[in-house]
């Protein structure tokens, strides 16, 4: 965990210093409609560099502790601390945000431990409560397979009796 985490990191700091060059654009064919259809060059950001404004990293000490802090220019922000779990795994906490294109913040929190990862954000979808109501024909099926196998134990010992005699 410990490990993916700082290549994520390592990757995204390199790629933000790396050059980059605006790919040429090309033009959409005119359709029969001009005004209908829209250069390729105004559906297509700019690439532009993004500057790194925060990126912190403390790597782990004797007990196993270890944090990392990231933002960038454009708004993403990525922080975690962790330690060495009891097990000998890595437990971890910590948070990541980014800008949407409506200018609201998407962020989300996760814990990850002995119980494995577990993120917790509005954006996640979420199973309906429950109990949510169970059609009939659900309730219909269960009970036609508990007759089944009422059935089947019956035979099974009258099977049985038979071979005993």
């Amino acid at each position: 965990m410990k490990a993916i985490a700082l290549a994520l990191l390592v990757a995204v700091a390199t790629a933000a210093k790396l050059p980059q060059e605006a790919a040429p654009v090309e033009e959409a064919p005119v359709e029969e409609d001009p005004v209908e259809a829209a250069p390729v060059a105004a559906l297509t950001p700019a690439l532009l560099p993004v500057a790194i404004l925060r990126s912190n990293q403390v790597n782990p000490d004797e007990f196993g502790a270890h944090s990392s802090d990231f933002e960038a220019e454009n708004g993403i922000v990525f922080q975690f601390s962790g330690s060495e779990g009891a097990l000998g795994g890595a437990n971890m906490i910590g948070s990541w945000s980014y800008p949407l294109e409506d200018g609201s913040i998407a962020s989300v929190s996760f814990v990850a431990d002995e119980n494995g990862f577990q993120p917790q954000s509005s954006l996640l979808p979420v199973a309906p409560a429950f109990p949510h109501p169970i059609p009939q024909f659900v309730l219909d099926q269960i009970e036609f397979a508990r007759l089944e196998d009422e059935r089947r134990a019956q035979e099974e010992a009258a099977a049985g009796s038979a071979n005993e005699e």
